[in-house]
């Protein structure tokens, strides 16, 4: 295909998308239009009928009122022919009262223990009735029998009296009736007289906005249906699909208040007026009813003084398909026939515009040939002009590039060359693993080490980290992952033949330039030789030690012994045995016991069950065990513990002896009396206790010595406590150190893990 075909393709191809764009944005203007104006249509007709129910009400309140005061004096007037006791009032009687009084019935309440029933009244159907179901009719009942004035907002009102709304007859619920209930103190019930006859009835529904309803559907045919909906009982359990209720069948619990209900779904239509009283505004709703596409607006209607309710509105969608069809022919037939317009333009513009573009392809297959000379010559100032100038500069810039890339290729091969010659050349092996966990690349050493190459780890991968410290490789990947530089490790590591092998790893990142990570590069060292020495070199010192230990314990033995001997021989020379040498050699020996035994604390190994214990808890133990000893000495405790807990992992008895050996110290060490500090505290993850005392100190040439067995400063100590001290702590994962400044007494920092 031709430049000038394509050229002419792509400027139809573009006007044909601006046309259908051009098109669905006018459908989709046109929709939303056609929607808004049916919305407010919709608002519109409900808001004419809220203002025509508004209307009724106030009509229908005002005849209430008339009723209700004509209701009171008949009632009134009946009080003055009643006996104020009931059981002296017969039907009879009310019968012909009311014919006198022109009213259809009279009826006298009673109240029960739990009820207000129709006790007496002319008409028998009324007998019996109870009004404890009758909601705010019950209320208002109560209030009159407690003399109080009715609180209930519904109907009308008057001293000792109140006059219930138009309702349906409980006893003949084909008639509206309007009640009115009288009571003064006097008397023990309510005079009930009311009206019933097909003029309240007819009344009532006259004043109902059925009217309107119809006008508003002949004006609009579009409206298919306009319903009054009750919140309260719309959608209840004994409502039927036509809107009507078995149960709730009064006038102010219906729940359909006016208007038809043919095109409804029940659960839709309630979650939609929920929805619309909830917010306060009208809620629009697209769905389909008796086959057929319609649109439901449920517009709330508020009623200062009354229950608020909503008016629904349904319009068949047809109405505003209708016009839709009509604007997308209209629109396709303009864009048809701009699309003919514009090809025809289109492919006589594509042949004055391809001539320059030629020459410049040309030129482009030259370049991408290689061939940066001849270049293009520049007839015109305009766009293609200018391309052809910008080209002429690329070719002569892609020539000098090129040989520069040359020379560049040729450096950076010689510089792989020799990274490769370092890499392979040094005794660390060195292996390069993707995300994945694939091994990408190896060294010599790697493949010595292990017995694994990049070939073999592409077929079979290596298993290299034993199950035993998969774990904590785990973990070092995640730190890396988060951007933490790690310090080498040494760990385990499995070759090919299944062997483990001690070596040192150490791991870093790869990421890209946007700092994602892509690799990583471990660096490992056989251990195994270096651990090997070590460990000889751990064994000499034990041997050294161990000779250290045994002359002193000699050395320290042999004094004592001696002693022994002499006052042995002397006692068997004079043959009589004296107390004050038998006292002496007994001292000498219990110094022999003291020194076996710290002796075999130091080389026995212990049992050690390590639990989690708080810290403060074990000073506060060992300073309540020496507080007692400490004040034969005048010696006082200073306690300064952190609040929150200090828990370590320990064996509670080993840390109490490191303790106590401390405190026992500092005790000695301040024959003159004075204070130990306790402190305690925890940074980051250590918990750090500080015994400091007012002592002597220790000289600065003796303080190098400390911990050594059998060396001491006090006359009967053996330097082994310290000693002892020192393991325990070294046990426990922690440092032990001390300072002093001879003169000014000493401090000993212990540091223990955090649990």
């Amino acid at each position: 295909m031709s430049i000038k075909t394509k050229l002419s393709a792509i400027i139809f191809g573009l006007v044909l998308l601006i046309l259908g764009l051009n098109l669905m944005l006018n459908l989709y203007a046109a929709r939303n239009n056609l929607l808004t104006e049916s919305k407010n249509n919709m608002k519109t007709t409900a808001m004419q009928i809220a203002v025509s129910v508004e209307q009724s009400n106030y009509s229908s309140n005002y005849v209430q009122q008339q009723m209700a005061y004509n209701l009171r004096l008949a009632a009134i007037l009946a009080a003055e022919e009643l006996d104020p006791d009931i059981s002296n009032v017969k039907n009879a009687q009310l019968k012909l009262l009311a014919d006198k009084l022109g009213v259809s019935n009279i009826s006298l309440l009673v109240q029960t223990e739990d009820d207000i029933i129709v006790a007496k009244s002319s008409d028998p159907a009324e007998l019996g009735m109870s009004t404890k179901g009758m909601g705010f009719w019950y209320v208002a009942f109560l209030e009159l029998f407690a003399g109080q004035k009715v609180s209930v907002q519904q109907g009308q009102t008057l001293d000792n009296f109140w006059s219930g709304p138009f309702e349906y007859s409980t006893s003949n619920p084909e008639y509206i009736e309007k009640w009115g209930y009288y009571r003064d103190p006097s008397r023990n019930y309510i005079i009930d007289p009311y009206i019933r006859s097909t003029a309240v009835s007819d009344y009532v529904r006259i004043m109902e906005p059925e009217e309107i309803v119809r006008r508003s559907k002949e004006v609009n045919p579009g409206l298919l249906e306009i319903t009054g909906m009750n919140p309260k009982t719309f959608g209840s359990e004994t409502m039927q699909p036509d809107g009507t209720d078995s149960v709730n069948h009064k006038l102010r619990n219906r729940p359909i208040r006016f208007g038809t209900y043919i095109f409804g779904n029940p659960a839709e239509d309630k979650t939609a007026m929920m929805t619309a009283l909830r917010k306060e505004a009208p809620v629009t709703i697209d769905t389909s009813a008796l086959g057929k596409r319609v649109l439901k607006s449920f517009i709330p209607i508020a009623q200062p003084g009354n229950d608020d309710y909503v008016i629904s509105v349904v319009m068949d969608y047809s109405v505003i398909s209708s016009v839709i069809n009509e604007e997308l022919v209209s629109d396709i037939t303009t864009s048809v026939l701009l699309l003919v317009v514009f090809f025809i333009c289109s492919y006589a513009l594509s042949g004055i515009v391809t001539r320059p573009i030629k020459d410049i392809l040309r030129k482009v297959d030259d370049v991408a040939k290689g061939n940066f000379e001849s270049p293009l010559n520049v007839t015109s100032g305009d766009e293609l002009g200018q391309l052809a100038s910008r080209i002429n500069v690329m070719a002569d810039h892609l020539y000098q590039h090129t040989n520069q890339l040359g020379r560049t290729l040729e450096e950076n091969r010689a510089v792989k060359e020799h990274l490769e010659s370092v890499i392979n050349g040094t005794s660390d092996a060195i292996h390069t693993v993707d995300m994945e966990g694939r091994i990408t690349s190896t060294n010599k050493a790697f493949e010595k080490l292990y017995g694994w190459n990049a070939d073999d780890a592409a077929i079979k991968p290596p298993y290299l980290v034993p199950a035993t410290v998969q774990r904590q490789e785990d973990l070092r990947l995640k730190e890396l992952k988060e951007g933490a530089v790690l310090p080498p490790v040494e760990t385990l590591r499995m070759k090919r033949d299944g062997s483990l092998v001690e070596v040192s790893v150490s791991t870093s990142m790869i990421r890209d330039e946007e700092g994602r990570p892509q690799a990583f590069v471990h660096v490992s060292r056989d251990m195994t030789e270096r651990n090997r020495i070590e460990e000889l070199l751990r064994r000499s010192e034990k041997l050294t030690t161990v000779g250290q230990l045994a002359a002193g314990v000699a050395h320290e033995i042999r004094n004592p012994l001696t002693t022994l001997r002499g006052f042995l021989q002397l006692q068997k020379e004079k043959g009589v045995l004296i107390p004050l040498h038998i006292d002496l050699m007994l001292s000498e020996l219990d110094r022999i016991n003291l020194i076996v035994s710290e002796f075999l604390i130091l080389a026995k190994p212990q049992a050690v069950h390590f639990q989690e214990k708080d810290v403060r808890h074990i000073l506060n133990d060992v300073i309540s065990l020496l507080d007692s000893q400490a004040h034969l000495f005048g010696i006082e405790f200073e306690a300064q513990l952190s609040v929150q807990p200090a828990r370590v992992h320990c064996e509670e008895n080993q840390l109490k002896q490191v303790f106590i050996n401390i405190v026992k110290n500092a005790i000695e060490a301040m024959p003159a009396g004075g204070t130990i500090t306790v402190l305690q505290r925890i940074e980051g993850n250590s918990v750090i206790i500080v015994i400091s005392d007012q002592g002597e100190g220790i000289p600065e040439e003796m303080l190098p010595k400390l911990g050594e067995p059998f060396f001491t400063n006090k006359e009967t100590g053996t330097g082994l406590g310290l000693m002892v001290s020192q393991r325990i702590i070294q046990a426990h994962k922690g440092s032990m150190e001390i300072r002093s400044e001879y003169g000014c007494g000493a401090e000993i920092t212990i540091i223990l893990p955090v649990a």
